[in-house]
């Protein structure tokens, strides 16, 4: 226990002051261009849906 311990305390102090311009501003443009992807995705298999696209080879 006393090790999970030491490790949670190590990787807490490591990422303490973290935040750089750099980081901040990527992450933050990963959001949402993930949150883009994933809402193009829906609106494309919500179409395809509609449309009575066949999803099989069969």
């Amino acid at each position: 226990m006393e090790k999970i311990t030491l490790v949670k305390e190590i990787y807490v102090e490591a990422f303490k002051n973290w935040k750089s311009f750099l980081l901040e501003h990527y992450f933050k443009i990963f959001s949402w261009l993930c949150f883009l992807l994933i809402a193009y995705a829906s609106y494309v298999l919500i179409f395809r849906v509609s449309t009575g696209f066949s999803f099989s080879n069969l």
